[in-house]
């Protein structure tokens, strides 16, 4: 037992080396009911046109699912906490507001790297059979981190740290290696609904539920369509994600921007992007802007719609001449956006 121990300890070492803030370890079957909170989720159809959540169901519902061998799961977290106000660009009409997460580098790149070398560090401490993962497998990384103690899955049903609040990127290392476990998170929400209130769009049913149709971040990111129109209005500025249900979560004070991984900090041509830029984007030019971007997945079309919506309710007449080219875009999603906002830049009430 003591060496297993001192195994744990030597990892917990190295995680902190390579960058990670938090470190847990939980069995491979310590999260038994967020298979069947899964279930219920895709059939109430919560999950809108991600049909990928579908397609890997089993085996995101349980580590031995997706692999019989794993025995333990070591979860890590990576800080992201801002420095600033995340809200502070709500007003702000001639700007685009990205997620904090999507204004630095792409966390996929740097936390996997780091993932790998934590990885090559316990083959040589102990051996074993191990595989990594970050965000895109068929992992649940929330509830594996709970059940390893480095967190719990709030309200939002995002993760919370006591000691980082909600600026977290997850990622997690798979061993069929039999190592010392941590105590699960006890959830700290209390009676605290900040994070249900602050939602524009009401995409919270009930506490500890989403509905992903409903939320910004995945009207803005995952879905590739028109946007509905009910929900366009409360978009405001946003333009790349959500954060205002983590922005007000009372657990922030604690977090420290400090410990965020530097790379994640914001560059400057993200931090608070021109509508007008951003509407007269192309391919070439989207791809220089959000290059080493997680935003460069979603492709150029998302961005200049999501961008027309927000001149929509932006109130500035000076936007018209870029929208006014876009309602001839090749793309009908943005055409149709642009035909929306110039609609709504010329309705008396515009800009509210």
């Amino acid at each position: 037992m003591e060496s297993k121990h001192r195994l744990r300890e030597d990892l917990r070492r190295s995680a902190e080396e390579l960058g990670f803030c938090a470190f847990g370890i939980a069995r491979a079957d310590a999260a038994p009911k967020a298979g069947e909170r899964l279930r219920q989720w895709l059939a109430e159809g919560c999950h809108g046109d991600m049909v990928w959540m579908e397609e890997t169901a089993v085996r995101r519902a349980a580590p031995r699912a997706l692999w019989p061998d794993v025995r333990s799961v070591v979860a890590l977290g990576m800080s992201y906490a801002p420095a600033a106000d995340p809200l502070a660009l709500a007003d702000a009409r001639d700007r685009g507001r990205i997620s904090v997460y999507a204004q630095g580098a792409d966390y996929h790149d740097l936390v996997k790297k780091a993932l790998k070398a934590l990885a090559r560090r316990l083959i040589e401490l102990a051996g074993g059979e191990l595989k990594v993962f970050v965000d895109t497998a068929p992992v649940m990384e929330k509830p594996l981190a709970e059940a390893a103690g480095i967190g719990w899955q709030g309200k939002h049903t995002n993760l919370v740290s006591r000691a980082d609040g909600s600026w977290l990127f997850l990622g997690a290392l798979y061993t069929s290696l039999d190592l010392a476990t941590d105590a699960p998170h006890a959830a700290r929400c209390g009676s605290c609904t900040a994070c249900l209130a602050a939602c524009p769009t009401d995409a919270f049913p009930a506490p500890f539920r989403l509905d992903a149709r409903r939320c910004i971040s995945y009207l803005t990111i995952e879905h590739k369509g028109p946007i509905p129109e009910e929900f366009r209005a409360a978009i405001g500025n946003r333009i790349y994600g959500c954060d205002d249900c983590l922005a007000v979560c009372p657990w922030n004070r604690f977090a420290d921007a400090a410990r965020a991984n530097r790379a994640f900090l914001p560059r400057a041509e993200l931090a608070a992007p021109a509508l007008a830029d951003l509407l007269d984007l192309d391919d070439a030019g989207f791809r220089q802007v959000f290059a080493g971007s997680p935003i460069k997945r979603i492709g150029r079309n998302r961005i200049v719609r999501n961008a027309a919506i927000a001149a929509g309710n932006s109130g500035r007449p000076d936007l018209v001449p870029a929208l006014r080219k876009l309602v001839g875009d090749p793309d009908p999603v943005v055409a149709e956006a642009a035909a929306w906002a110039l609609a709504r830049l010329s309705a008396p009430a515009a800009g509210g």
